[in-house]
């Protein structure tokens, strides 16, 4: 029998109902995953530079200013001029939607160093429990790989779980740009850790990057708070509205210093804030990829020019999620599904939730000619 796709809904709403009662009851709560708190705000460091006048006139207010008058304002500015803001605001400029790239990378080498040193006292600090000596032992070792020659930090913000933001290629010369934005469980400790690294927001950059033969710089965000385990962050879209609005301002900033738009790969529940900033993100294409759904039930309703893709394998276990919101749980509409309107990418040899971006797939070689604008 065939059904109309209101019972399909329908269908599909009570088995998100059902499952939902099953999880919470049969727990007294949500099984795993805990509860964060989004980071939202300026950079750290933004008091002080708001109150710096040494040059002789206000600096652009990193709450309020635009990327584009953030990039004029660097643009009138000198040498001197932003090697002083440098040395006194590294975490300000290190941050800095519309700041110059290399500049990003120059103060965030000396974030780095500072919050290295900073760690380095509490891990020889006989006061602190030995608990926290060894999580500060961790930090310095994190910070020094971070640290190694060659890597382009564009973005470092240590509070909380810690965001960072790194660059594979050339920014400054790239004549296409992407921007990998991760999904759950990723932080400043495993963006780019050896384990299932391509699962990890560094892995499948770097994976992009080789597979398009260094034709499009790609860059690493973990510029917002994901989700930790299964539980109400994953279920809901709180955390990605938070995330939203930062992903949009980093795209703008990156225009505005002299890239071209870029084509976003959004992976798992990263895809959720890649929906929820669609309006506003100035992308040439949209890529979603193990997506639990974006927040609509359609693509006409992202209000977006870009071109919105969409991949999952039939191993990946996001299939299994009932594609519904109801009560604020959900993520709406499969984007694979037909009637979403995405355009698919093959993904029969992807294997899993994280093997989208494996060397020798048909997703990897799709990802690198929709980065390339070679795609049809």
């Amino acid at each position: 029998m065939r059904l109309h796709s209101w019972e399909r809904r329908g269908r599909r709403t009570l088995v998100a109902a059902a499952l939902t009662t099953t999880i919470v009851a049969g727990t007294a709560g949500w099984a795993t995953g805990s509860e964060q708190r989004p980071s939202t705000g300026p950079p750290p460091g933004t008091a002080s530079w708001r109150a710096d006048h040494e040059l002789g006139f206000g600096l652009p207010d990193p709450a309020t200013t635009s990327p584009a008058r953030v990039a004029a304002f660097f643009g009138g500015s000198d040498a001197a001029q932003r090697r002083e803001l440098v040395e006194r605001h590294p975490t300000v400029v290190g941050n800095l939607d519309g700041a110059p790239v290399k500049l990003r990378y120059e103060a965030n080498v000396r974030a780095l160093k500072a919050e290295r040193e900073r760690v380095r006292a509490r891990a020889e600090n006989p006061e602190l429990t030995q608990e926290d000596r060894a999580r500060a032992r961790s930090l310095i070792t994190r910070y020094t790989e971070l640290l190694e020659p060659g890597r382009q930090i564009l973005a470092f913000d240590p509070r909380g779980r810690g965001q960072v933001a790194e660059v594979y290629g050339d920014l400054g010369s790239a004549s296409h740009v992407s921007v990998i934005v991760p999904g759950s469980d990723i932080d400043l400790s495993s963006f780019d850790r050896s384990t299932d690294p391509f699962g990890t927001p560094a892995g499948m950059a770097r994976s992009l990057y080789e597979a398009s033969g260094g034709r499009t710089a790609v860059v690493a965000w973990v510029g917002y708070t994901t989700p930790v385990g299964l539980g109400p962050d994953a279920a809901t879209g709180r955390l990605a509205e938070a995330g939203a609005p930062r992903l949009a301002r980093f795209v703008q900033g990156l225009i505005a210093s002299g890239a071209p738009r870029p084509s976003v790969f959004c992976h798992s529940y990263g895809s959720v804030v890649c929906g929820l900033s669609a309006a506003r993100l100035a992308t040439a294409d949209l890529v979603v990829l193990g997506s639990p759904g974006m927040g609509v039930d359609k693509v006409s309703e992202l209000r977006t020019t870009a071109r919105v893709w969409a991949a999952r394998d039939d191993t990946d276990w996001i299939s299994r999620v009932p594609n519904v919101e109801l009560f604020g749980l959900g993520h709406g509409t499969d984007p694979t599904d037909p009637s979403f309107g995405a355009r698919r990418v093959p993904a029969h040899l992807a294997q899993g939730h994280t093997g989208y971006f494996v060397p020798g797939t048909d997703s990897l070689r799709a990802f690198a000619r929709i980065a390339t604008g070679d795609a049809s």
